[in-house]
């Protein structure tokens, strides 16, 4: 970033800025450039070929940092690693039950429309997702 440059602020969900720091463009540059949907140390391997002093601290804050602004997707799942997309676009994956590898799903599925008097005790549904799981071909 040159000198004359100004930081792009972030938005927080709490509406808090945050600064769009060297690091934080890196990361969030490097996780754009793929498709992997890669785990906070795969970013961290591929940010230390641009910045070998980045820690693997100031990967992990600053992937929440961009998952709390939206401007990249955490993917969690029960019993799997966290794995990040820089595609935030609205989207399904499918998970490998054996590695844990992620990919989307193409063409695009539709979510299933919530029905008018859904009645959950003790909740109020907000949304609902489709989520698949299989075997990639790796681990055929």
């Amino acid at each position: 970033m040159s000198q004359n440059a100004q930081a792009e602020p972030a938005r927080t969900k709490s509406g808090q800025g945050t600064r769009m720091t060297r690091q934080r463009a890196l990361i969030l540059s490097e996780l754009k450039s793929v498709q992997s949907h890669p785990t906070a140390d795969e970013i961290y391997g591929m940010v230390r070929k641009k910045m070998p002093r980045i820690s693997l601290g100031t990967v992990y804050r600053n992937l929440d940092l961009l998952a709390e602004s939206s401007e990249v997707l955490k993917l969690e799942y029960a019993g799997f690693q966290k794995r990040f997309d820089g595609n935030t676009h609205a989207h399904q994956h499918v998970r490998c039950v054996h590695c844990g590898k992620v990919a989307d799903v193409m063409p695009e599925v539709d979510n299933p429309t919530l029905p008018e008097k859904m009645n959950v005790p003790g909740f109020t549904v907000l949304s609902a997702r489709v989520e698949f799981f299989g075997v990639c071909k790796d681990c055929v």
